[in-house]
């Protein structure tokens, strides 16, 4: 699976950084903007709810509890100054004046509606149908409300009151006068907007200040954190003299010394560990071709035994055929401990040939006499370069394993393109267990625990693997999915020059 893209240090460095200046700025100014605001706005509020009220007492006592439009002016008119608009409602009636000034912005300047009495005693008023319903009938209860609305994209307050009797027993009633007065919040407003406008021009200067941080933090880390990772991908590739320079006495540089000693200890138990593969590949060398000239003796004395074995007493009969076999068996470990040994020293050498694959693969199975056993699906025509000894030996491995190990039918298959062949060899068995998977080409290595028994070495999967592999191809395993294991071997049709390159 692709890893997914991530973005370097550096560059998460810098975006920490600014995240934590944006965060912490826009917490800040955030914080700082709403308590301003609704400090403004309640005081606004306040102030004129305050001075609504101040002005209505002076109307008392009224005049009448029934009043006309005449006294409803005069009601509107008290209630209302320079800043605001008024509107006196009784019932179905309301105060006269004239039509409203727009909300928004007056043509010239930037002052707010004007109110007053204009002449002939008209006051400029709201109109009652915009006053918001629910205030209306928060007002009709006997309450003093007020609410912010947006007018024509302009904010205002609208400040609503009833006006109460006092009866002779000091209990009050609702008169059934209800006041309403707009007062323009585009000062508060511009106010606010100018509060705003501050709080992103700092939290803009508080950014570039932590990008101008982030980059000289991201310059001293990430200069020995680059040598840390050039050292380390030398280490990898093998250079197991790397090491690194040791400056100050930081973190870094802990890491530096950590990873100097670390090297230096790798590189120990590394000479350590290929100057003991190089005496064990030594010994098992030596020791199987020393084996080979006894070996040759016992199994020239065992195939005398064996011909002689149905002619002696049942024991001593059993006998010589079973010192035959063991004695073929262990020529066969012999033979393939030789055979690993050339790979590891690197001698195995291919002498490829222009064959026919097809008849390859019948020439293996008729040596054997498998030819019976198991099932073929191999063209004619299909040609390689390959070396028929070492095909012929991976081959032999992998039908043997899965006449020995599996289930019928055994089907050889075989596929090309104009680059490469590909052999599938498969049984119908119970499979290989996912965990056994992994392991099928170590070296002495049985499945004993996947198959109904194990024989072998553990030797001839690891030899078909490199045979492979020296031929610039490779050998792999699945399970099928409706049962069986699949050995795939993939070998290039053309032959290779020592660089890898096709002739």
């Amino acid at each position: 699976m692709t890893p997914r893209p991530s973005l370097g240090l550096r560059a998460r460095l810098l975006f920490g950084f600014a995240l934590l200046c944006v965060v912490t700025a826009a917490a800040v100014a955030g914080g700082i903007y709403v308590q301003a605001r609704n400090a403004i706005l309640q005081r606004t509020q306040d102030a004129a709810v305050q001075s609504m009220t101040s002005r209505l007492e002076a109307l008392y006592p009224l005049r009448s509890a029934a009043p006309g439009p005449d006294e409803l002016g005069e009601i509107a008119a008290a209630a209302a100054d320079q800043n605001s608009l008024a509107v006196a409602v009784y019932r179905e009636m309301h105060s006269p004046g004239s039509p409203p000034p727009p909300a928004g912005p007056p043509p010239q300047g930037d002052r707010p509606p004007q109110g007053g009495r204009r002449p002939g005693g008209n006051v400029p008023i709201l109109d009652p149908g915009r006053i918001p319903p629910e205030l209306r009938r928060a007002v009709a209860g006997g309450d003093i409300v007020w609410q912010r609305v947006v007018w024509q994209r302009a904010p205002l307050l609208i400040i609503g009151t009833p006006l109460l009797i006092v009866e002779e027993d000091r209990t009050t009633r609702v008169s059934g006068i209800e006041v309403y007065v707009a007062r323009s919040l585009l000062p508060e407003q511009r106010s606010i907007d100018e509060l705003a406008a501050r709080a992103w021009l700092i939290g803009g200067a508080a950014l570039a200040f932590a990008v101008v941080l982030a980059l000289l933090a991201t310059r001293g880390v990430l200069r020995p954190v680059r040598e840390l990772g050039r050292a380390a991908r030398l280490l990898g590739e093998g250079e197991m003299r790397t090491r690194i320079a040791v400056r100050g006495s930081d973190e870094l540089a802990d890491v530096a010394r950590t990873f100097n000693n670390t090297a230096a200890e790798l590189e120990r138990h590394v000479k350590q560990l290929r100057e003991m593969e190089a005496d064990a590949r030594r010994f098992v060398a030596d020791v199987s071709h020393e084996l080979r000239t006894p070996l040759a003796a016992l199994a020239a004395v065992a195939d005398v035994l064996d011909e002689e074995a149905d002619r002696l007493p049942e024991p001593a009969g059993r006998a010589a055929r079973l010192v035959s076999q063991e004695t073929l068996n262990l020529t066969a470990l012999v033979n393939d401990l030789i055979e690993i040994s050339r790979f590891d020293s690197g001698v195995a050498a291919l002498a490829p040939n222009e064959v026919d694959v097809a008849e390859l693969v019948r020439a293996t199975l008729r040596a054997r006499g498998w030819s019976e056993s198991v099932h073929t699906e191999v063209p004619p025509g299909v040609t390689a370069w390959l070396d028929p000894r070492r095909v012929d030996v991976i081959l032999a491995n992998l039908v043997g394993n899965a006449l020995r190990h599996g289930e019928p039918p055994v089907s050889v298959r075989l596929g090309a393109d104009p680059h490469w062949i590909a052999l599938e060899v498969r049984d119908h068995g119970p499979g290989l267990d996912e965990a056994v998977l992994p392991h099928v080409f170590d070296r002495f290595y049985k499945v004993s625990a996947a198959r109904a028994r194990s024989e072998g070495s553990g030797l001839g999967l690891a030899i078909a693997r490199e045979n492979a592999r020296l031929h610039r191809g490779d050998l792999t395993v699945t399970n099928a999915p409706d049962g069986g294991a699949i050995f795939t071997l993939r070998l290039p049709r053309r032959a290779h020059d020592p660089d890898g390159s096709p002739e």
